[in-house]
């Protein structure tokens, strides 16, 4: 069953200087689970040599006790996916480790480089070698042909030639490097772990969420800024930005989706951004109704909002399974909706007889809407109100989140009313675009990419999907 959701493309960690680095990325990983579950890797060093694993699946099923105690190494990188540039397969899961005449350096990406495309045609073109269909070994082939001495000036070099989104953290032998890009598309947060006795130095630690830290009790101690390169090494901590600042569009939809509420992404914490979205909508779509019901889990904290702001109870009136696996055995006799069944089961008795409110963060294809609103029908609710805590995707995005194509996308197709009608509930409503800036504190500080629901992208693209086929004229 394919979700109705949208999907980061990754999270990645890094840490330096630790005796249990291989354990430490590990747990990294873990908590970033929710970033990308179909491929994860670590790499680690000793000082001396790196070593290399990743596999399709899960963190916890892919590094067993068995796979990691020959990884053990003082420093770390680590990578979960979820593909958007290159296909779903081992092949092009992360950390990419190469040894070329810069030696042997690993790198793991999260984001979505805008002119991989066009860079890699060039290179391939100059007899340039790719082994994946991922847009991040673009970044290694440039880090390789630098003309620049140093890794840290190639690595700035290389990095001044793509343009998109991008944190990344890579690692050499006894180095590891910390970088986001000049617009701070997606987040990267560094942290600190105090040395203990016989360690010479702290360990510093960077993560995509500062959820990674509390795991694995690191102290949160900044972001990386858009445009830096910090690098970690034995003589201590250094950074440089490495190319010109320009205007800041973080992602918003790390805010209303992406991030663990318990994270702390672009400076502020999540928690705080989601409720407050969920209050802005209950100032904005007020409804006469009895109860307050999150769709699970993506609702939750924006429907905490929603209820403080009206006054209207909150219930879990939908309760959601989390032990849904990858497959599962349909029954032969069809079962209307079975797919949404299986995660999600509503309350008979709260929903009985009573206005609901349905809370969730978006509504992409509106197939899901439709059939959780049907759902809270048949459990004998009076009324459904749905409620969106952001305004409606109108566009695809190209920095790293897997949206379907305008066309799939119910928002850039029907009006709202038409999009109501649809999903079968008596009203819908969703965030403006300036109560959701509002909510997650735009303004001095940070500036938000919302180009899903604008249209207006920061940077320039081509979208593949848009251009018509040129007629071609044969002549003879």
């Amino acid at each position: 069953m394919t979700s109705d959701k949208f999907h980061d493309e990754c999270g990645v960690v890094a840490i330096y200087s630790h005796p249990e680095a291989e354990t430490l990325a590990y747990l990294g990983l873990h908590a970033l689970q929710h970033r990308g579950q179909e491929s994860a890797g670590i790499v680690t060093s000793n000082g001396l040599q790196l070593r290399a694993h990743k596999a399709m699946g899960l963190v916890a099923d892919i590094f067993t006790p068995d796979v990691l105690a020959p990884m053990r190494g003082t420093l770390a990188i680590g990578h979960t996916r979820y593909s958007t540039a290159g296909d779903s397969a081992l092949l092009n899961a992360q950390p990419i480790m190469v040894q070329s005449n810069k030696g042997v350096t690993a790198l793991a990406h999260n984001g979505n480089l805008v002119n991989a495309m066009e860079i890699r045609g060039r290179l391939e073109a100059q007899g340039s070698i790719f082994q994946t269909t991922s847009d991040t070994e673009v970044i290694v082939h440039l880090i390789a042909l630098s003309k620049e001495h140093t890794l840290p000036e190639a690595i700035a070099d290389a990095l001044r030639r793509v343009e998109g989104a991008f944190s990344l953290v890579m690692m050499s032998a006894d180095r590891i490097f910390a970088v986001r890009d000049p617009r701070g598309f997606r987040p990267l947060a560094m942290g600190r772990i105090p040395a203990h006795e016989g360690q010479k130095q702290d360990t510093i630690v960077f993560a995509s969420e500062t959820c990674a830290f509390d795991l694995i009790g690191a102290t949160y101690e900044r972001e990386v800024k858009p445009g830096e390169l910090i690098i970690v090494g034995p003589e201590g901590i250094s950074s440089r930005f490495y190319a010109t600042a320009a205007p800041q569009s973080s992602c918003i939809f790390e805010h209303v989706y992406f991030a663990r509420p318990d994270s702390r992404v672009f400076g502020r914490p999540v928690q705080e951004s989601r409720e407050e979205l969920g209050r802005q909508l209950a100032r904005e779509a007020p409804v006469e109704a009895d109860l307050i019901v999150p769709v699970p889990d993506s609702g939750v904290t924006a429907a905490v909002g929603y209820a403080e702001q009206s006054g209207i109870p909150f219930r879990f009136g939908l309760i959601r399974n989390h032990y849904v696996g990858r497959t599962f055995i349909e029954p032969s006799q069809s079962v209307r909706d079975f797919g949404v069944k299986l995660k999600l089961n509503p309350v008979r008795s709260l929903l009985e007889g009573k206005r609901v409110v349905l809370i969730d963060d978006s509504i992409v294809r509106g197939t899901t809407s439709r059939k959780i609103v049907r759902m809270i029908r048949s459990a004998g609710a009076k009324e459904v109100h749905m409620r969106i805590s952001c305004p409606p995707t109108i566009s695809p995005c190209f920095y790293g989140v897997d949206t379907p194509s305008k066309k799939q996308l119910i928002a850039a197709n029907k009006t709202i009313e038409e999009i109501r009608e649809y999903i079968g509930a008596d009203s819908l409503a969703y965030l403006s675009v300036e109560g959701l800036k509002k909510a997650c504190g735009e303004g001095a500080k940070t500036s938000y990419c919302t180009a899903c629901y604008t249209g207006k992208y920061p940077t320039s693209w081509v979208d593949v999907e848009e251009i018509q086929p040129a007629t071609v004229v044969v002549k003879r």
